[in-house]
């Protein structure tokens, strides 16, 4: 059969870093926003992705809507898999990341050893396709895992958050451009466009006060996907991502230096020491992590007060008795010693939080800067690496007297 994926073009990279926040976005919607939960929501993209993978198996040609529709559901899925694995299961970043790498690199193993080839201008049998799908997947997972772990080592915010995935790619790029081995500079650039993708719309998505642009995730996700859908056309049309049959007999050989190879992969190495020395500076100044900040202090970070009651007057009822759902479920987990639980219900809740802030803010700037201090306070107590069950306790209580 014909070749089953684009060409490596900049479209490529453009629709691939984007895909990863429309994604994202629209799975929190479906888990928080119409209440289904982190394990439902899994299940019902699993079998989504067995449909879309069904369907994209049957063609024997790249098709760019079906390919690009397949890479968005990989996406959900992976984030989910490994969302469940930190939120639901309490399984360490550390161990998530370093399993998910061991995944991955068994897969490469395996691929290489019965295909010989792990270029992705080599995907014309349905073995090499299988192979190609299950790496996605598992690269999906790793670079979730990978982003989610930076971030509580770093504690930066979400413009911060954006440069390292993207410095790092820039250096695979130059690193190509010099000689480097294509197909390990492809697969590594894929890994980091899932961290990149996602801190890119939280960026778009946060307010002004987290140091983002402030659109809100409704809009963010508008614009990734108009643009998604914009360039998908394009290419339906333009055809210029298809990579044309070989002219040969089917060799799918690249011309490398092995020499400048070996140099290239010494300076791989340095990057990744140099990244692995800035994450241990970063993590070690001082910064407000889930781990340690308000672990002591049970009081609102907000510098106003309002009475029970008061901070939801002009908020919709219904999203209201969404958040307090959501808090009173993860109370009572706390009550009943379920941590892993608890933070699966207060990472809903910031999910939730995050999701309606764009609508919610500009009705009560000071109602939600309030709510929002309170929330801030939760998710620090429950997300603590000590956990202090009278903290969790308070700080869940005095939410949910405020949502009241």
């Amino acid at each position: 059969m014909l070749s089953k994926v684009p060409e490596v073009t900049v479209w490529f990279w453009i629709i691939k870093i984007l895909c990863t926040t429309v994604g994202e976005s629209f799975a929190d919607w479906i888990n928080v926003g119409l209440g289904v939960g982190l394990n439902m929501t899994a299940v019902i993209f699993t079998v989504v992705l067995a449909v879309i993978m069904a369907i994209q198996l049957s063609f024997n040609r790249y098709v760019p809507t079906v390919y690009w529709l397949a890479v968005v559901v990989l996406s959900v899925a992976g984030t989910l898999y490994t969302d469940i694995l930190t939120d639901s299961l309490g399984v360490p970043l550390a161990l998530s990341t370093t399993a998910f790498g061991v995944v991955l690199a068994v897969v490469f193993a395996v691929w290489y050893a019965r295909e010989r080839t792990l270029s992705i201008h080599s995907i014309v049998t349905t073995p090499r396709e299988l192979f190609y799908w299950l790496a996605v997947l598992v690269t999906f997972a790793l670079g979730t895992a990978v982003g989610d772990w930076t971030l509580v080592l770093t504690g930066w915010g979400p413009g911060m958050s954006v440069l390292l995935p993207a410095g790092l790619i820039l250096a695979i790029v130059v690193g190509w451009r010099l000689g480097a081995n294509p197909v390990l500079s492809f697969w590594l650039a894929y890994i980091l466009t899932r961290p990149l993708g996602a801190n890119l719309g939280d960026w778009f998505a946060s307010s002004s006060a987290d140091r983002g642009l402030g659109l809100g995730y409704g809009i963010t996700s508008a614009i990734f996907l108009a643009t998604i859908l914009a360039a998908v056309v394009y290419l339906t049309v333009s055809r210029s991502d298809v990579i044309e049959p070989p002219q040969d007999s089917g060799s799918f050989a690249v011309s490398t230096n092995a020499g400048r190879e070996r140099i290239m992969l010494g300076y791989y190495a340095g990057v990744a020491g140099a990244t692995i020395a800035l994450l241990v500076w970063a993590a070690g100044q001082p910064h407000a992590t889930p781990a340690s900040a308000g672990e002591e202090a049970g009081g609102s970070t907000s510098s106003v007060a309002l009475a029970p009651g008061q901070a939801t007057v002009n908020f919709p009822s219904q999203e209201v008795s969404k958040f307090r759902i959501i808090t009173h479920d993860a109370l009572t987990k706390v009550q009943s010693g379920d941590h892993a639980g608890a933070v699966a219900r207060i990472r809903d809740l910031e999910t939730a939080w995050d999701y309606d802030q764009a609508s919610l803010q500009p009705m009560d700037e000071t109602a939600w800067s309030y709510l929002d201090g309170q929330i801030d306070d939760a998710l620090r107590a429950v997300r603590a690496s000590s956990p202090d069950t009278k903290t969790q306790k308070q700080t869940l209580g005095t939410l949910l007297q405020s949502l009241q």
